[in-house]
């Protein structure tokens, strides 16, 4: 089932064999309640507690894609919800530095990758908009829910030649990437539409 749903990316338009291979490899069965069980290789979104959802895998591709990830990358998550994506990453042998702002997210998806031998660098629960700036900076940013705005702190945490890949809007997200060019230069391209849930901030 999972050849199948690689098979069925790539007929979308993913290319990255690396990323497709991850696809394949990551059982995303496991990481979605047990009623959504059967429908796991469905290429559609399911919930996941919390009023958070798992992305349809086509967006988890397709934002894997654009991180342009290579071994022993620095790669910070911005909600790490069911972890599915994370392990994406870490099947590509990234270095994943991960954010989530649900707590009740945070403790069960931890516990999960410890029982599923899953190691990112550090799990962290927190603010997503102020990034992690004492592990900056890093080769790559994806942000898995909606911004209404694009944080600063988050493009000041990318290296040069770094890639921030978020969707940025309210009711319907424009997926959008970010290099960095410079020190004080980006370029910025808009590559589609996608619905998200949104990226919650810390009012406290």
């Amino acid at each position: 089932m999972r050849n199948k749903l690689a098979d069925l990316l790539s007929g979308k338009g993913i290319v990255d064999n690396s990323v497709l291979e991850a696809i394949r490899a990551v059982p995303r069965h496991l990481f979605l309640d047990s009623s959504f069980e059967d429908h796991a290789y469905q290429d559609k979104a399911f919930p996941i507690g919390a009023d958070q959802t798992i992305s349809q895998p086509y967006t988890v591709a397709f934002q894997t894609e654009l991180l342009q990830v290579r071994p022993d990358h620095k790669v910070l998550e911005i909600g790490t919800g069911s972890g599915y994506q994370t392990a994406v990453l870490l099947k590509l042998k990234a270095k994943v530095y991960t954010i989530e702002r649900q707590l009740e997210l945070f403790k069960k998806t931890s516990i999960f990758f410890k029982k599923m031998g899953y190691s990112p660098k550090k799990v962290i629960f927190g603010d997503g908009y102020k990034g992690l700036p004492e592990e900056a900076p890093f080769d790559s940013i994806i942000v898995t829910a909606g911004a209404p705005f694009v944080p600063n702190p988050l493009l000041a945490q990318l290296k040069v030649g770094g890639r921030l890949v978020i969707p940025v809007g309210t009711d319907e997200q424009i997926m959008t990437l970010f290099v960095r060019k410079s020190a004080k230069e980006f370029e910025k391209k808009e590559l589609g539409s996608f619905r998200f849930v949104p990226l919650l901030e810390n009012k406290n």
